[in-house]
Parts: structure tokens; C-alpha cells; sequence
């Protein structure tokens, strides 16, 4: 008979041992916590050479998936519901993007923040780099196990959004 002893890690917050094929954890919070605090690692490691934090990038992204310009309200909203903040630390991140030339206001239309050229590559740049690490991450890995993952965690962030709404 024989037995499989799991790896030991000596990399600072990382967990000591890793499971052996066949002892694979089941999908908790944790589970799910160690995988998003280590790739958001990744991120925000390439986040931090360019000079942005992962408020800044989440919050510019919203611009760029709204088509480059949004309503200031709609940005504070939908950040807020991503992030899980108060809406007072999405307006100090705004202001941090408009000082730093990143968003601007939309000369057309007052009431619409835009991103400026700076801001249009640093996301650009960003996501670049990023999706170099996450096609690394994701290599190998059957899509049909990454079709059940993605609506396993889309159940999860649904229930618990609601839980969040009922407190």
C-alpha cells in the first residue's frame, strides 16, 4: 500500500500543504477565499507597477464595459455592489482617477465621467498583463469544469448579494 504525503510550501502566505490528487477539498468559502486572494495577488502585483490599485482598476473597468463614459451616480452604484464598499470609498477613488488624469468629466455631457487617453491605456495595459496570468491560471483546465465552476460561483454570488440585501 501506498501513501501520498502532500508538499510542503515555504512561501510566505501561501498554506502549507497542498492536496494530492484524489484529495481535492470541496467548494467552501475558503476554498473560494484562497483562490480569489491569490489571484487578486497576481493583479494587483501588476497593478501596483503601473501605479493603480484593484479599487482603481475595478472601478475604471466599469468605464470601459459602460463605453468609456458612465453617469457618476451609476459608477459609485455599480462599484459599490462589486466591491462591497461604502459608497464614500468609491467617490474618494473616483476622486483619485480624476486627479490623476485617469476619468475626467465628459466635456459633452456634465453629468457623465469619461476616461481620458491615460486611463483608456492604463486599463489597456493592464488587462494585457492580466490576461497573460489568467491564461496561465485557467491552462489545462476542461471547459466543461470551468462552465460548472462559473455557475457555481454566480449561484453563490447571487445568494449571498440577496442574504446581503435582506440584513
Amino acid at each position: 500500500m501506498t501513501t501520498t504525503t502532500p508538499t510542503t510550501s515555504t512561501t510566505p502566505n501561501t498554506p502549507t500543504t497542498a492536496p494530492t490528487p484524489g484529495t481535492a477539498p470541496t467548494t467552501n468559502g475558503r476554498v473560494i477565499a484562497l483562490a480569489h486572494y491569490a489571484a487578486r495577488a497576481l493583479l494587483e502585483g501588476v497593478l501596483t507597477r503601473h501605479g493603480a490599485t484593484f479599487h482603481h482598476s475595478v472601478t475604471l473597468r466599469y468605464v470601459v464595459i459602460s463605453g468609456g463614459s458612465v453617469g457618476h451616480d451609476a459608477l459609485v452604484r455599480e462599484v459599490v455592489g462589486s466591491l462591497k464598499v461604502d459608497a464614500s470609498v468609491v467617490r474618494d477613488v473616483i476622486e483619485e482617477l480624476t486627479a490623476t488624469q485617469l476619468l475626467e468629466t465628459d466635456p459633452a455631457e456634465a453629468s457623465l465621467l469619461r476616461l481620458t487617453k491615460a486611463g483608456r491605456e492604463l486599463h489597456d495595459v493592464t488587462s494585457a498583463e492580466t490576461a497573460k496570468i489568467s491564461a496561465r491560471l485557467y491552462a489545462d483546465i476542461p471547459p466543461e469544469d470551468l462552465a460548472v465552476t462559473g455557475r457555481v460561483l454566480t449561484l453563490l454570488t447571487e445568494r449571498a448579494n440577496a442574504e446581503l440585501s435582506a440584513a
